[in-house]
């Protein structure tokens, strides 16, 4: 029997959770961290409840599914009844769901006013690639902005189907590609067929899939690996945690399929403890997929035997380079080494490995069963197919998107993104987490590809996206980033651990009010020691955010430096707070508020700050009514 034969008894023997063809209505809840720290718990709890008061239990199904990427909106309520287009509830609470139960499945009445849409629906044309695996949800929701201008790939289940249900993945044509490629290609074939698709690794590099799946094929060994790379550390990143928890069996798939084409016989999966929910949903899946036959001995009946294990990481940062990261499997202290030997020579227990991340894995199913030429078709050039960012900081939008490459940042921030809150104007993007670039204004309609970042004085990175307004002090974002990279410094190698030390301390003497004009030539001598130097990726590009900021905002280095000032006012070193005699009325609030009593005054007289004691919190100049506190 063939593996394709195999699969199909599976697959008839499926009962999905989430369905496209059932009579019931389906009421999709998503339950990601995201939407439990929105209270998503709460909320499907009263709404099971309020379901079962009404008596609804055979007309209704309760879905769990991942997140669908608007996670500010979270918790999120989707309906989906036959022949009608679906419904999204945004920001539910546990009192909202019993509403919603009585008066839009009892009473037949959405409720325009919590809709993600307003009830507000406009036909527009869908995405130009379409695919039958893929994009069915962009279809569902092509009308709004955040969902049409998006394609999704690696994220094309997350939000569709139960995460915890093999079944589930099954119905959407999951193991298919695995099935296919044991049935009908040979490892070559397969790695030719990554090759000419143009997938570049999604953990930062951008190094091409397809080659380095070759270098480990070709290496000299008897017993060879399979790591997917999950230890997501950048601060405000949570890509690869989003397909765990809402798709975790296409990375099992594709690792099988990465070790069949490498001749690996053995996977690990190095996931960071403090993504609980993630860690469950694999070895749930792991579990049912063992069970299924689809890991484990003889795969389908192929005579191929692939099995994976987890190892948890303890959210060291350094962990998400790859040679520390082996380090860390093999129990020791996570710090890199030097490389040549690459880990497909020897990596793992020094046999030959092959890592990959979980976006680039999520991206190998689909191109197996669409085609190469598909999946080239899509993106730019260089830069092949769809990359995922994780939206964040001063932007409307804030979560988790899916782009072709090649679309602008203006595009990402302003059309998906919705725009800076407040009416505030934009000043920069930094990409590529903390080790990345701030990109500001003019830079608004760069292409986001590996060439087009790297020539902007930034880099794609893991997909870390946070959006600056202009009340952001670009010398204190530098600061901040620069502050992270050295705390998660290994220490190893000296240009990293003394390089980003003393740069740090530079750093803090220009927000201090203490910075010379020597330091510029201070920063870029020490910067540039550490990318020749440094013995692996973090060290080599930590000095990235000083160094962007000072060619993109030299200015604002100026004013910190030559004038003592932080023109947005965020050094509180350098920020004076004092009362305007003309303006005060001697109310005495601004006097009642400060926590250290530098305030004084008499009643109905103007008021004085005694900057001796003044600890610059700034309270006194949110509390004032009648604008008396000055703030230089």
């Amino acid at each position: 029997m063939t593996a394709q034969a195999s699969l199909e008894r599976l697959v008839a023997g499926a009962q999905p959770v989430v369905r496209d063809s059932t009579d019931k209505t389906q009421l999709l809840v998503g339950i990601a961290t995201c939407a439990l720290a929105g209270g998503a718990d709460k909320m499907l709890a009263a709404l099971e409840d309020a379901i079962e008061k009404a008596g609804l239990q055979d007309k209704v199904e309760v879905c769990k599914v991942g997140c669908v990427g608007r996670c500010s909106l979270e918790p999120l309520l989707e309906i989906r009844q036959p022949g009608k287009p679906p419904r999204m509830y945004v920001k539910v609470t546990p009192e909202m769901a019993e509403v919603i139960v009585r008066r839009d499945l009892t009473g037949g009445e959405p409720i325009p006013d919590w809709l993600i849409d307003k009830g507000e629906r406009t036909e527009v044309a869908g995405p130009g690639h379409e695919a039958d695996l893929v994009n069915k949800f962009t279809r569902d929701w092509d009308h709004l902005d955040f969902f049409r201008r998006q394609f999704r790939v690696a994220l094309r289940n997350v939000g569709r189907i139960d995460p915890e249900s093999l079944d589930d993945y099954l119905s959407v044509g999951g193991y298919r590609a695995l099935a296919k490629v044991l049935d009908e290609m040979s490892p070559t074939d397969v790695i030719a067929c990554v090759k000419s698709s143009g997938l570049r690794g999604r953990g930062g590099a951008g190094f091409p899939t397809g080659l380095k799946w070759e270098f480990t094929y070709k290496a000299q060994g008897d017993e060879k690996f399979m790591i997917c790379n999950a230890d997501e550390g950048d601060p405000g990143a949570f890509m690869d945690r989003s397909t765990l928890e809402g798709d975790p069996h296409t990375v099992l798939e594709a690792m099988a399929i990465a070790g069949y084409a490498v001749g690996a016989t053995q996977g690990y999966i190095y996931v960071r403890a403090e993504y609980p929910l993630a860690v469950k949903r694999l070895e749930i899946a792991l579990e049912a997929a063992r069970q299924a036959g689809l890991l484990g001995s003889n795969i389908l009946g192929s005579g191929f035997s692939f099995d994976i294990e987890l190892r948890l990481g303890a959210g060291a940062f350094v962990c998400g380079e790859e040679t520390a990261l082996m380090a860390s499997i093999e129990g020791k202290r996570g710090m890199p080494r030097p490389r040549p030997p690459f880990p497909a020579q020897r990596g793992l227990w020094g046999k030959p490995t092959c890592i990959n991340n979980v976006e680039t894995l999520a991206s190998i199913p689909p191109i197996i069963l669409q085609g190469a030429e598909w999946y080239a078709s899509i993106g730019t050039e260089t830069s092949k197919g769809t990359k995922v960012f994780a939206l964040a900081g001063n932007v409307e939008n804030t979560g988790l998107i899916e782009v072709p490459m090649g679309v602008t940042l203006r595009e990402i921030i302003f059309d998906i993104g919705g725009g800076i809150p407040d009416g505030k104007g934009f000043k920069a993007a930094q990409t590529g987490g903390p080790s990345g670039g701030c990109l500001p204004a003019q830079y608004l309609d760069t292409p986001i590809d590996y060439e087009s970042l790297r020539e902007a004085g930034a880099i794609m990175g893991s997909g870390g996206l946070i959006v600056m307004d202009d009340t952001n002090c670009m010398v204190d974002i530098a600061k901040f980033f620069l502050t992270f990279t050295q705390d998660e410094s290994c220490g190893k190698c000296t240009p990293c651990r003394e390089g980003t030390k003393r740069m740090l301390e530079v750093m803090e003497r220009i927000t201090s009010g203490h910075g010379e004009e020597r330091d510029y030539e201070r920063l870029a001598r020490l910067g540039k020691a550490c990318q020749r130097a440094a013995l692996c990726g973090l060290g080599q590009t930590a000095p990235n955010p000083v160094l962007s900021t000072i060619r993109h905002f030299r200015d604002e280095y100026d004013a910190h430096i030559l004038e003592q000032r932080c023109p947005a006012h965020k050094c509180k070193e350098l920020v004076r707070y004092q009362i305007i005699t003309e303006a005060c009325v001697g109310c005495g609030l601004c006097r009642r508020n400060c926590p250290v009593h530098c305030i004084s005054g008499e009643p109905r007289k103007p008021h004085l700050i005694d900057q001796d004691i003044c600890i610059r919190c700034g309270q006194c100049y949110e509390v004032c009514r009648f604008n008396a506190v000055e703030r230089a």
